[in-house]
């Protein structure tokens, strides 16, 4: 038995996130937007805050500013649970923030790194690999001084007894460099367009053939086709769920967490992808990464309702 379950040392970032079918014009043109929310976010919260919501201990590590945003972060991660004693205020840097709009199935994003950048190995206890269960790798192109350590952080989790996985999200300068990463993962998580562009090929089917013999486990988010899984050579597609979609924001990463929670409970590779789909679903309801995220219990209703 370990203290926790999933370690994540990730990025805590705020988002603001406006609604509308409009598109930006510069020359000093204002336009209107039908809704706004300032929400937690960052993909790696994001994805913890899930896992905690379906009911797993989750010690999360990071570095914020000492400022509105960053306060505002770590509170909301107490808030569900999570473990933040090793998030580092530091009054030296600013707190990331993203400014997201949102239309209909569709995101676009600007971010300002700010701590994201900063976060590093030196934020990490070696001792952590004996108390957690598992290691959850994400957004290596953002978390930039973190970056060159994170394949030797999953080789010593697996020494110590962990299992881990990898949700790499998009990369900004399109270059996909993931040398090491594939060497000591358990699960690898990416979207569709991830997976092609990591593949380096045009298509999904070409993808999965590239990519599926690197890891034991790969589960690809497909949006409004559902997912796919592929396991030892197997391959399972589950459809999604039907939902009326409000906002996009943390889909993706609620549906790791989602996932995740399954199969570290054991369960098979159509029961993870079933829960990874719902609780991604569940979460486009709502405005906000953190919102609409089920529990276990809803997420297993959900499921069974429409089956």
């Amino acid at each position: 038995m370990r203290d926790y379950d999933l370690l994540v040392v990730g990025e805590l970032n705020a988002d603001l996130i406006l609604k509308g079918n409009v598109e930006p014009e510069f020359g000093q043109v204002e336009k209107l937007v039908d809704d706004f929310a300032v929400t937690p976010g960052g993909s790696s919260s994001i994805f913890a805050a899930a896992a905690a919501k379906m009911g797993l201990k989750v010690l999360y590590a990071s570095r914020v500013g000492d400022d509105i945003f960053g306060h505002f972060m770590i509170d909301a991660m107490q808030a569900i649970g999570i473990d933040t004693r090793y998030v580092t205020v530091d009054p030296d840097i600013k707190t990331g923030a993203t400014v997201i709009l949102s239309r209909g199935q569709d995101r676009a994003m600007l971010t300002y790194l700010g701590s994201l950048g900063v976060i590093s190995r030196r934020d990490v206890d070696p001792a952590w690999f004996q108390q957690v269960r598992h290691l959850h790798v994400a957004s290596p192109f953002l978390l930039t001084s973190l970056r060159p350590d994170m394949p030797a952080l999953m080789r010593e989790a697996r020494a110590g007894g962990m299992t881990t996985s990898l949700d790499t999200n998009w990369d900004p300068e399109e270059r996909w460099q993931l040398d090491g990463f594939f060497d000591h993962l358990d699960v690898f998580l990416p979207n569709e367009g991830e997976l092609i562009a990591i593949a380096g090929t045009n298509d999904l089917e070409t993808a999965l053939a590239a990519l599926a013999p690197r890891v034991p486990m790969l589960a690809v988010k497909r949006g409004g086709e559902g997912a796919t899984g592929v396991q030892g050579g197997r391959r399972v597609d589950v459809p999604a769920y039907p939902v009326q979609v409000k906002d996009t924001t943390g889909a993706g990463d609620t549906f790791d967490g989602g996932f995740l929670a399954a199969w570290l409970a054991g369960r098979p590779l159509e029961d993870c992808l079933r829960f990874g789909a719902a609780c991604g679903g569940l979460t486009t309801t709502i405005i906000g990464g953190f919102n609409g995220q089920p529990s276990w219990a809803e997420a297993e209703a959900y499921i069974r309702a429409h089956a």
